[in-house]
């Protein structure tokens, strides 16, 4: 059955998006995806969580298609339990980028996710969890986090604010890896190219849909590629204002449901259509997958 708006594809970010502040998914939010995928449209979870930390979340969701994870640098297939594309950040760049980090801001405090559908996340001394609820393993010294190929770096200061360290970090990395902030005390460096919008448009190809046909739900700066990339946006209450300053609309907060709201006006009998932004074609053109691919 076709989707009874211009929406085929829904792509969700999960932490102050999808995800309430206890990592759960509220029954409204589940009964408007359930909504939705009955009119045809279908839904991608895209997160800077790596693969093995969404997989409890898909559970939940009663997933089993592909779900983009690690800001981008995985595409992941629930049901088979395997990466069908990923990237990973060379390890002796991430020490250089850190270098040069420290070296402009003092020190910080790291962490990898590791690569693979079984990796670890790995945190040196000093280093606290931003979600205390996801696992981690504490290595004795810095030297450690590099034992096994990674997918991104998480990076914390005992001092600066996160929009601080993120603006630092972009000064003096360059080409080294792609900086990214997520969430509170998360900055990112990730493969250098690699984003959100990445990933969605290789998930997106496999599924034989595009970007004219996708909604997109976002909180923080890392969700602008995305944005960019998709049909229409739709910023989260509590968004950061880099964000909200380039979605097409606003929603309530992720404690209030806000994805569900939309939903529920989409299709929920009511077509309403926020704003689409001008010249989408020439601006999503640079997330195009083209030399990449995915298993079939």
């Amino acid at each position: 059955m076709a989707a009874p708006t211009a929406f085929s594809l829904i792509a969700t970010d999960l932490d102050g998006t999808l995800l309430r502040g206890d990592d759960t998914l509220s029954d409204r939010s589940l009964a408007a995806l359930a909504r939705a995928a009955r009119a045809g449209a279908r839904h991608l979870v895209v997160t800077g969580r790596p693969a093995p930390r969404v997989r409890p979340l898909l559970d939940d969701l009663g997933s089993t298609g592909l779900a983009v994870c690690g800001q981008g640098a995985q595409v992941y297939d629930a049901g088979a339990d395997r990466l069908l594309w990923s990237v990973t950040l060379d390890r002796e760049l991430a020490e250089a980028a850190l270098g040069k980090i420290e070296a402009e801001v003092g020190e910080v405090y790291a962490a990898v996710d590791q690569d693979g559908v079984d990796g670890l996340t790995l945190i040196e001394p000093g280093y606290l969890m931003p979600h205390p609820t996801l696992p981690a393993v504490r290595v004795e010294r810095r030297g450690d986090l590099w034992d096994r190929p990674i997918s991104k770096v998480l990076l914390r200061h005992p001092d600066l604010s996160d929009d601080a360290l993120a603006a630092a970090a972009r000064s003096v990395v360059g080409s080294l890896a792609t900086v990214t902030m997520s969430g509170p005390g998360t900055v990112e460096l990730q493969p250098c190219g690699v984003t959100k919008a990445t990933g969605l448009a290789l998930a997106a190809e496999h599924l034989g849909l595009g970007p004219e046909r996708t909604l997109a739900f976002g909180d923080m700066p890392n969700d602008i590629p995305m944005f960019d990339w998709a049909a229409h946006g739709v910023a989260m209450a509590n968004a950061h204002p880099e964000l909200k300053a380039v979605a097409d609309e606003v929603t309530t907060s992720n404690e209030d449901d806000g994805v569900a709201v939309v939903l529920e006006r989409l299709f929920g009998g009511s077509a309403v259509l926020g704003r689409q932004r001008a010249a989408r074609t020439a601006r999503t053109a640079q997330y195009a997958p083209k030399t990449l691919s995915i298993e079939p």
